[in-house]
């Protein structure tokens, strides 16, 4: 039944005469007394009639079923009332304990939505930076265009109830043209299928801040006391959000007094704290500590992270900043301090990440940068000291001057070196263009400090000579004489920023014993350089085993046997166990020219057997032994193997 009909209903039984009780309420009585629904009223009344029942009583059952629905109605209309104050009652409750604001007004949508009964209910604030309108929440939304939708001020229902600051209803959205329809405005709405829309203002004052809306994907109309309602929500959130800026002014003033009060405290602090590296700084001075030792005790006072940087890895136009202010300058979230002594630029120390320095913690990274300086110093004389000793001692392995072993190993231990493990000698020079002579001096000298840095670490020897530097290092189990030269020029390239060729000789060993083994490998390794230079492989490094038949050109104890082994030693021993004569055959057919008809003519064998005995061949020596490189060294070996062998009798 609808509600007009109840209403007009409830009219004529109040003009009506009042009636004695009779026996027709009881079955509207239990109707209300269980909550039954408006239709379940005529029941009684209907089923009288099936039963024939006097007018009469027709009548007062009619009679009792209106004032039923009146009670009802009356009911229901007190349960609504009592549930939204209670609502509100809740909402008020949960203003008055604010502590977030978003939680708050998503609980003034949700509760809008349930009382209105509506499909969508959501909140718009005003933004006026941009000066428009966006979505703050909403609830029961499935359009993400729609929950992400900004409006111009003007625009839409909402920009007409933000322009007259008066609730607004529409039953149709769409056919109703009272406000300026948009097409974004619009899409987002058709997204969501919404039809009817009540919107109400958000007003702090005389301001409109915002809107509250409530829409349902059908057409229907808000009656009074909705509008009413979904009001009474609108004030409340505008008292939320008005209460949340108090909060945030109140916490931003609070804010503004305790990094007052932080500042007084740090300024006490800055002065424990410089006292403190004062006492650090020399207490590592004292007990010799290192710069990475420095820089660790700097990060702990200064609370951040400080690293020491070599110049090359420095930002230039700050460090030399820096350097010419004898300042720590600031170089975006970073401050960098110079490290130098006497003028000469050691590297910087760096507070990275802090971009707010006190001037009291800038003064202790520069003095700390100070100490770094002294530290690095010192640490150059033990360098350069060492260095001259690993110099030396290597100087008299390659003059022969000391032969005596026990005095070679002794001075070696020291040093951390073992001349009875197998070593290689490298030959070394740098291969970049210099400017002039101070230029190529200093490279020079850099390369010798890098020589001697990787000497220290893999325990071997150093020395500058013609011009370059010589190595001496151990030969590690697995390695190649080929891939130390080449590791060695790659590391020490890479160190001096300049192409570096390192030449190799064969493994040396007992080197104690015969330290004259050092200076033939140096001039071998020498010899081996040159070949690379005139190669074009400058900033390369390689062998002398490197240059296959080459190699006993640049060999000092030309290795033949070992040359004539690596090229065709695996057909020899074949011969050798198997009875065959493949040596033979493959030298009668470079003799012949390459021609297997040849050939079986100069063997008296079938050309057959050419073939299946070259065939052999190439699985013994690889599919590219007949390439011409190749062809020149088997040559070189058949004929150096056959000079070699014991004259036949």
């Amino acid at each position: 039944m609808s509600r007009d009909h109840v209403q007009s209903a409830e009219r004529s039984a109040a003009e009506a005469p009042p009636a004695a009780l009779t026996g027709a309420e009881t079955p509207f009585l239990e109707l209300l007394a269980r909550g039954a629904s408006a239709d379940a009223y005529e029941q009684p009344v209907l089923l009288a009639r099936a039963e024939g029942r006097p007018a009469e009583t027709i009548g007062a059952l009619e009679r009792a079923k209106l004032l039923a629905l009146r009670v009802r109605a009356e009911l229901e209309g007190r349960r609504r009332r009592e549930a939204e104050l209670s609502a509100l009652f809740e909402t008020a409750h949960d203003l008055a304990g604010l502590r977030d604001l978003d939680a708050v007004l998503k609980a003034i949508v949700q509760r809008a939505r349930s009382l209105l009964g509506t499909d969508v209910a959501y909140l718009s604030l005003n933004d006026p930076e941009r000066g428009d309108t966006y979505m703050r929440v909403t609830e029961g939304s499935v359009a993400a265009r729609f929950q992400q939708l900004r409006l111009g001020m003007g625009e839409g229902l909402g920009g007409l109830v933000a322009q007259t600051a008066r609730p607004y209803v529409t039953d149709d959205y769409f056919k109703d043209g009272r406000f300026q329809h948009t097409r974004t405005i619009d899409a987002g709405v058709r997204d969501e299928g919404l039809v009817a829309i009540l919107g109400v203002p958000l007003m702090l004052g005389h301001h409109v801040i915002g809107v509250l809306f409530a829409a349902d994907r059908r057409a229907r109309v808000f009656e009074r006391e909705q509008i009413a309602l979904l009001g009474s929500f609108a004030a409340l959130a505008a008292a939320a959000i008005d209460t949340a800026n108090l909060l945030t002014e109140t916490r931003s003033a609070l804010a503004g007094l305790e990094r007052a009060n932080e500042i007084i405290r740090d300024r006490s602090a800055v002065i424990e704290r410089a006292s403190d590296v004062h006492d650090r700084l020399a207490e590592l001075v004292l007990r010799g500590g290192g710069v990475h030792d420095v820089a660790a005790a700097v990060s702990q006072v200064l609370d951040g992270t400080v690293e020491f940087t070599e110049a090359a890895d420095t930002a230039a136009a700050p460090l030399e900043a820096s350097r010419a202010e004898g300042h720590a300058v600031r170089h975006e979230d970073d401050w960098i301090a110079a490290v130098t002594a006497g003028g000469e630029l050691l590297g910087a120390l760096v507070l990275r990440g802090h971009p707010g320095l006190d001037p009291v913690d800038q003064l202790t990274l520069e003095r700390a940068a100070m100490v770094t300086s002294l530290l690095l110093l010192a640490r150059r004389s033990a360098a350069d000291a060492e260095q001259r000793v690993r110099g030396e001692l290597l100087d008299d392995l390659l003059d022969a001057r000391d032969r005596d072993p026990r005095l070679l190993r002794e001075r070696a231990s020291r040093l951390h070196a073992d001349l009875d493990s197998t070593h290689v000698v490298l030959a070394a020079r740098l291969d970049g263009p210099a400017a002039d002579a101070e230029q190529e001096a200093a490279a020079r000298r850099r390369l010798g400090a890098a020589a001697s840095h990787l000497a220290a670490t893999r325990h071997g020897l150093a020395a500058a000579r013609d011009g370059g530097t010589v190595l001496l290092l151990p030969l590690t189990s697995g390695d190649t004489a080929t891939d130390l030269a080449r590791r060695t020029a790659r590391h020490l390239g890479t160190a001096v920023h300049e192409p570096v060729t390192v030449g190799a000789s064969a493994p040396v060993r007992d080197l104690a014993a015969h330290p004259d083994h050092v200076a033939a490998g140096y001039a071998e390794g020498r010899r081996c350089l040159e070949a690379l230079r005139l190669l074009g492989r400058a900033g390369d490094g390689a062998a002398a085993e490197d240059f296959g038949f080459l190699g006993l050109l640049l060999a000092g104890d030309r290795d033949i046997a070992g040359f004539v082994d690596r090229t065709i030693g695996q057909v020899v021993a074949y011969d050798e166990r198997r009875g065959t004569d493949l040596v033979r055959t493959l030298d009668a057919y470079f003799t012949c020219g390459m021609s297997p008809a040849r050939t079986k003519d100069a063997l008296h064998v079938h050309v057959n057997t050419v073939a299946q005995r070259l065939e052999r061949v190439g699985r013994l020596l690889g599919d590219d032994w007949q390439d011409p490189a190749r062809v020149l060294e088997i040559q070189l070996a058949l004929r150096l193997h056959r000079l070699s062998a014991p004259a036949q009798h």
